[in-house]
């Protein structure tokens, strides 16, 4: 929220994912007009429907139950969020999601993510999300539909260079977030034209 209020007054805000909404509580404080929360399941937008109904703040609240890959939306909001959901995005797709809210921003639009360094091979986090990823690569194989959620994806610096592929400045800030999420990191991408 402090980063975002930084930069000045925010007409509007869309937060990718949006789950239950506690982006859009983060947000609607600090947009004038329009907080737009998009998510693939209905469940998560009827929680998040009752728990950002008494946000503070006077911006219009609205949840679309659409998928992060075909985002309805042309030049429309000055700041995207996404906290906590890119390891629902295979690697495949992470190009078209980028690129859908690329288009979804006004110009000098930023996005706003949380990601993380790639943990050295030998630490016991890159070997715990290793054993996760496998067990639900496992668990897709056998069940259907399956289920995408995988950690270490979207990390530094790939991340960042596919940002820039997409027509976006870069801002890497570490160091901003206390334990137990010390390890995460702030990624502002500035939408160019």
């Amino acid at each position: 929220a402090t980063l975002i209020a930084a930069e000045g007054p925010t007409r509007s805000a869309l937060d990718v994912c949006c789950g239950t909404g506690a982006g859009m509580e983060m947000l609607r404080p600090l947009c004038k007009e329009r907080v737009v929360g998009v998510d693939i399941s209905q469940g998560m937008i009827q929680v998040g429907r009752q728990k950002v109904a008494q946000a503070p703040g006077s911006a219009t609240i609205e949840f679309l139950r659409v998928d992060a890959l075909d985002l309805p939306f042309q030049k429309e909001f000055d700041v995207a969020v996404c906290f906590g959901a890119i390891g629902h995005i295979l690697p495949a797709d992470q190009p078209k999601f980028i690129e859908q809210i690329h288009q979804s921003l006004l110009p000098g639009g930023r996005l706003v993510l949380l990601t993380a360094h790639a943990p050295p091979w030998n630490s016991w986090r890159y070997w715990l999300s290793r054993s996760f990823n496998a067990a639900m690569h496992l668990r897709n194989w056998f069940v259907s539909p399956p289920f995408i959620m995988y950690y270490l994806t979207f990390l530094l610096p790939a991340a960042a260079d596919l940002l820039t592929g997409q027509g976006f400045s870069v801002t890497i800030l570490d160091d901003v977030l206390q334990e137990p999420w010390q390890d995460l990191c702030l990624l502002v991408a500035r939408k160019e034209s």
